[in-house]
């Protein structure tokens, strides 16, 4: 039997820890949490990450950083809008808006998060971008466990947990 590896429709188990490589804040980690479990070759994570563990074997640890084109992608100012602050009223109500705020803007093609970078009294300048567009991120990973995805997993393009899952 051939030791498995890294590859397409393969589900990897994986610990990581992700910092900055700037200044090593951590942002975010899967310790103290279940593996990360994700279906290789199908777009679930970041283009550089699957690339940089491809091949790896259970119990290896690698570590690389990865630029931004192969993470998050580099910020777009047009990604980047203003709101006017009455359409805010509402979430004002129970809330005080800040500078720095992470909200869930319900868009046509679904919610999508973002960072308010600016408050005047009548508009909310609403960032869209990634938090990490535009950053270099270095990884951390320990490979846990590797098994062939099943035919169901493959063709949800998603893996499923220890009991798999059900579709209600």
């Amino acid at each position: 039997m051939t030791e498995l590896t890294v590859s397409a429709d393969i589900v990897a188990s994986v610990h990581y820890t992700g910092t900055l490589p700037e200044n090593g804040e951590v942002f975010d980690s899967s310790e103290g949490r279940e593996p990360l479990s994700f279906l290789v070759g199908h777009k679930q994570m970041i283009p550089g990450f699957e690339e940089e563990i491809m091949g790896s074997k259970v119990g290896e640890k690698k570590e690389f950083t990865l630029t931004s084109e192969r993470a998050y992608g580099d910020r777009d100012d047009a990604a980047v809008m203003e709101i006017p602050r009455a359409q805010f009223a509402q979430l004002e109500a129970e809330a005080s808006l800040e500078v720095g705020m992470q909200l869930v803007a319900q868009m046509p093609h679904g919610p999508s998060p973002f960072t308010i970078t600016v408050l005047t009294d009548d508009a909310v300048t609403a960032d869209f971008n990634h938090a990490l567009a535009g950053k270099s991120l270095t990884f951390a990973v320990e490979i846990i466990e590797l098994r062939e995805a099943t035919d169901d997993e493959k063709s949800h393009g998603h893996a499923h947990g220890p009991d798999g899952h059900h579709h209600h």
